[in-house]
């Protein structure tokens, strides 16, 4: 019975992904006599959080009511008023939750401050569940760094493009469109100069009514062509470039001139260190990042620790020749006890094509 309240409150939060972030996903769900009289969910930043809106949105009197939220309710000032005072003052009974906020502000005070109040508090209904939904902030927002998602599409012979650099489309139409409502979902997608100079892409999320993250370019000497997309329209969504002092200081002010922000990292062997980048870029609440590098930006990305999660689009095609592009190159490693291992690994298919996820094991 718990669960299948909890199972509710999860639905619910998952209609506020590519909504609140930085903040949490959270649902809620007050039942009163084995019946549902309060629902309700985080649909902003800034907004009313999941407790409070079950309040509003409650049919009756929720005094000694059960509450069920999948993330522990805040208890410090932020945007809105803590949530445990609210379950308090409204004199719920019962408190069931998914998962413990690893927020320091948070951990384990909302639930001491309900049961100094005499509520009954359990923990842990669904709470493996409730913890992959928010993924994204429990790293987040216990090491300040975005979580990094590394997505490559390629052939089933392993291949992101042919000999001559043609690479659309590999993958059908249906794993395009995952790829985008991922892009709706993140805080930031970043590319190397590399993909900038031979694609020239937007980086735009092709949905309705969708949220363009941040385009992040990964640029140590400033390369980038001045005319490129991804400079010149940030009306639409902005452009941050991540270089090293070792950059045309001139040609910086030139892209500054469009609204870009430059952003000068740690060198590292003469290449943006990547691990000062994603410090820098969650000092600007950048919570996620998509990874959407060519072979040379993976490879780096993976050896310098920084990605979380891997997402393979697979499409049942061979396209040969040694000469034609891998997803991930670099100088390889030499020691097969030593290659980026993943665990959780998860499969599904996409019309013709395989995704195949799984995370990075530390």
């Amino acid at each position: 019975m718990h669960e299948n309240y909890m199972k509710l409150a999860l639905e619910l939060a998952e209609k506020g992904r590519g909504k609140v972030s930085p903040n949490p996903m959270v649902g809620a769900v007050i039942v009163k006599e084995n019946k549902v009289i309060g629902k309700g969910y985080h649909k902003g930043y800034g907004e009313a959080h999941a407790e409070a809106k079950a309040f509003e949105n409650a049919i009756e009197d929720v005094e000694g009511a059960t509450l069920y939220v999948t993330l522990e309710p805040c208890s410090h000032y932020g945007k809105t008023p803590p949530c445990v005072d609210k379950i308090i003052d409204k004199k719920i009974k019962r408190v069931f939750i998914g998962s413990l906020d690893p927020n320091p502000l948070v951990s384990g005070k909302g639930v001491q401050k309900l049961i100094d109040a005499g509520i009954e508090v359990t923990t842990g209904i669904l709470e493996k569940q409730c913890r992959e939904l928010n993924e994204v902030f429990m790293k987040y927002i216990v090491e300040k760094k975005p979580f990094a998602i590394m997505k490559t599409a390629m052939s089933l012979d392993g291949k992101i493009a042919t000999k001559t650099d043609e690479s659309k489309w590999i993958t059908g139409l249906g794993s395009r469109k995952n790829v985008h409502r991922l892009r709706n979902e993140v805080a930031g997608i970043m590319v190397g100069v590399n993909t900038v100079i031979a694609d020239n892409p937007e980086l735009t999320c092709r949905i309705e009514n969708g949220n363009n993250p941040i385009r992040i370019i990964v640029d140590s000497k400033l390369r980038i062509p001045i005319d490129s997309k991804v400079l010149n329209n940030q009306c639409i969504v902005k452009t941050i470039i991540a270089t090293t002092d070792q950059a045309d200081m001139l040609k910086k002010i030139e892209i500054e001139k469009k609204g870009v922000k430059v952003l000068i990292t740690k060198s590292l062997d003469g290449r943006v260190d990547l691990q000062d980048l994603m410090s820098k870029l969650g000092q600007k609440n950048i919570d996620s990042i998509l990874l959407e590098g060519g072979g040379t930006l993976n490879y780096s990305a993976l050896e310098q620790g920084i990605v979380d999660k891997v997402q393979v689009y697979i499409a049942p095609k061979i396209i040969g020749g040694e000469k034609s592009k891998t997803p991930v190159e670099g100088s390889g490693i030499e020691d097969l006890t030593k290659a980026f291992q993943l665990h959780r690994i998860s499969y599904k298919t996409i019309d013709e094509d395989i995704l195949i996820e799984g995370y990075i094991r530390r």
